[in-house]
């Protein structure tokens, strides 16, 4: 089992994680945002937190809440990742304070960003499927390795995101689908298309755009049943998150192992994980990847 974490992210550092609560730095400015798996408690004190941080995330719900801002800061703002090993290309965020605690990217993710680009930029013109997409953080690499990319996820608002960081990251011909994940890939297999990359990275809990209901663990099983019938069997990289409180990386494992016998396929488990500055290792999902 690898623990994966991003080796070279300039604009972003987890400062301090603990109390249900972590310290990041975004670009110039610190955030406090809740955190559920930081159950330890704290490095540093309440006070140098607030000393340090911009804004504070104010939960109402388990959903939802608002941004107390301790420093003046924007609403919206910009962070850069130089991707690949030999940092060729660069990709644009823009960032926001959003009334569901995100802010627009999951820095753990930059393993995967640079994993796809490795794996896609001496395959021009490969397919490449990102289900669960966000705002396109591994569109974006893909893109920059000129894969023919396709982004599906079920929030309008969140694929108009996307696209706007596609274009500050100077890329282009991004596929944008407002769909349900399931519903996409069901139809994919009645096309009978391939793809050469996919990776999903599925919400504990979500709702499709007309209403189509998520709960990972009844529709994983479903789910990853599809979208191994679009891996190109000849040639692939496939990489399945999951990030959700009590996952163990053996479920990733479980459910990619049959293929992996069958097409002798290389089968990797894990677990994501950031370090922070005050020497915490925060959690953040486990993964399994198949690669042939």
């Amino acid at each position: 089992m690898q623990l994966l974490k991003p080796s070279d992210f300039q604009d972003y550092e987890l400062i301090d994680c603990g109390d249900f609560e972590k310290l990041e730095r975004f670009g110039k400015y610190i955030t406090i945002r809740p955190e559920p798996q930081a159950v330890w408690p704290k490095v540093y004190s309440d006070s140098e937190w607030e000393k340090l941080a911009h804004v504070k995330f104010v939960p109402h719900s388990s959903s939802s809440g608002d941004w107390k801002k301790l420093k003046q800061m924007p609403d919206q703002w910009e962070i850069k990742y130089q991707i690949g090993a030999q940092h060729s290309k660069e990709i644009v965020f823009r960032l926001g304070l959003t009334s569901f605690k995100h802010v627009g990217v999951f820095p753990e993710q930059a393993v995967n960003w640079d994993k796809l680009f490795s794996f896609l930029q001496n395959k021009p013109k490969a397919k490449f499927l990102n289900l669960f997409a966000y705002t396109g953080g591994a569109s974006l690499a893909a893109r920059a390795a000129d894969a023919d990319v396709t982004h599906v996820d079920s929030i309008k608002q969140v694929v108009t995101w996307a696209n706007e960081n596609m274009q500050k990251s100077k890329l282009d011909n991004i596929r944008w689908l407002v769909d349900d994940a399931l519903k996409f890939v069901k139809k994919e297999i009645r096309r009978g298309n391939f793809y050469q990359a996919i990776i999903l990275d599925p919400p504990a809990f979500g709702h499709g755009p007309n209403g189509e209901k998520w709960k990972l663990e009844d529709n994983i099983a479903e789910m990853m049943s599809g979208v191994l019938q679009l891996l190109d069997p000849k040639e692939h990289l496939l990489i399945l998150n999951a990030y959700s409180l009590g996952f163990s990386a053996l479920i990733p494992e479980n459910l990619l192992k049959p293929y992996a016998q069958k097409n002798k396929s290389e089968l990797t488990i894990g677990e994501l994980y950031l370090p922070a500055k005050s020497g915490i290792n925060l959690p953040l999902g486990v993964w399994g990847s198949l690669l042939k």
